[in-house]
């Protein structure tokens, strides 16, 4: 004969053991749908992550939620079901315990870092400095010389009275001058290298003329787009408009944190989440097929914009596409859709992917050597185009 009021927890007993049993089956669902496919589908190519690599980290991600359901689903729900049933006070304080930690990590998060923009997302020492803009989200301290250690020798920043990186603080660019105009992020701003070794100043070194670094770190392209739009009319004689586009960053320009532009160029101001959600969406970074539409939408439309306004100015529109691995399918899509489907023309530079600045991933000397004079090339050939008449595309 059951023991007293075995058969009043029974059915509460078999609820929760179902509860538990369901969670784990939709793991085990999960992990067997998440297909390569699929995770190609939503989770973008990266720059710091081979695709080996990203692959192995997804197919670990992917055993890890199979033998998490499997043990839920066969193994932990009758110690879990007896466990709420028999003690449903201590279940009760567990899970208010996990509500309460949730709420005080969110608590955390908001007094430490009120702004949870890029400016926030690294050390405070990091250099080139920056701090943060209402439209454009951060910009780098202008006046300012900074030094960090990288590949193993001290490299020297230095951000000039208008925020763009040059030689020396007292070398300020001269917007008077004939100058070739550079925008984009740190691999145009040249983090680890020298400014002598930067890509800007060796093309300005191989053109004869005055190059502006106005490349921000972590600039996505519509950032990069909307700082050039504010800075390029102090420039009265503008050769050339230099800017990046790079697949494996493409992810960067679907960020809604920070001030950003949306279909049709408008100004959108960063949308507000939970910072814990802010973190999840950093180590699990699943785009929508919906989200990743809309943002290629809206590159094509910042790069055309970008285009547009260089010609306007009488400068030569150059798009840059580094490529230094062999060319994934996912990048592939990326760029002949955001690119070719768009007619914009680009200058793409295949690079050797042990042109690397070590233990950093940026371009080393090299890299920037070979991108700059496939920039110094297009823009020779524009320029005979305009003497000459002949077509260059």
């Amino acid at each position: 004969m059951p023991p007293v009021g075995h058969s009043e927890r029974l059915p509460a007993r078999v609820v929760a053991e179902v509860v538990v049993a369901s969670l784990g089956g939709a793991l085990l669902i999960c992990a067997l749908l998440a297909n390569q496919q699929w995770l190609d589908r939503h989770f973008l190519p990266s720059f710091f992550l081979p695709r080996s690599m990203y692959v192995l980290v997804e197919s670990v991600v992917r055993v890890a939620m199979a033998a998490l359901g499997a043990a839920l689903a066969l193994a932990a729900r009758r110690r879990i079901g007896r466990f709420i049933v028999h003690r449903p006070v201590g279940a009760l304080n567990v899970m208010v315990a996990v509500v309460l930690a949730f709420g005080a990590c969110e608590l955390i998060l908001r007094v430490r870092n009120p702004r949870p923009t890029m400016v926030e997302k690294e050390p405070s020492y990091s250099e080139p400095s920056r701090r943060l803009d209402p439209r454009l989200g951060w910009v780098f301290v202008p006046s300012r010389t900074g030094r960090d250690n990288i590949g193993g020798r001290v490299v020297e920043y230095a951000i000039d009275s208008a925020g763009y990186r040059v030689r020396r603080v007292d070398e300020p660019v001269d917007p008077d001058r004939p100058t070739i105009v550079f925008t984009g992020e740190s691999m145009m701003v040249g983090e680890g290298l020298t400014w002598d070794e930067t890509i800007p100043a060796q093309t300005g070194a191989i053109m004869g003329l005055q190059s502006a670094n106005l490349a921000v770190s972590g600039f996505a392209n519509d950032q990069a787009y909307l700082k050039l739009k504010a800075e390029l009319p102090r420039f009265r004689q503008p050769v050339a408009v230099v800017t990046l586009f790079t697949p494996v960053l493409f992810d960067r320009n679907l960020n809604d944190d920070r001030p950003h532009l949306g279909p049709g160029l408008v100004w959108l101001p960063p949308a507000h989440r939970w910072r814990l959600a802010t973190i999840a969406k950093f180590l699990v970074p699943y785009r929508s097929e919906e989200t990743i539409e809309g943002g290629i939408t809206v590159t094509r439309e910042v790069l055309q914009a970008t285009v547009e306004l260089a010609r306007a100015r009488g400068a030569i529109p150059i798009i840059v596409v580094p490529q230094f691995t062999p060319e994934e399918a996912s990048e592939r899509v990326l760029r002949r859709r955001i690119l070719d489907e768009s007619g914009l023309s680009y200058v793409w530079v295949e690079l050797d992917p042990n042109w690397r600045i070590s233990d950093d991933g940026h371009p080393d000397p090299r890299a920037a050597q070979a991108i700059a004079v496939a920039i110094a090339a297009r823009l020779r050939e524009h320029l005979i185009q305009r003497q000459t008449g002949v077509s260059v595309d």
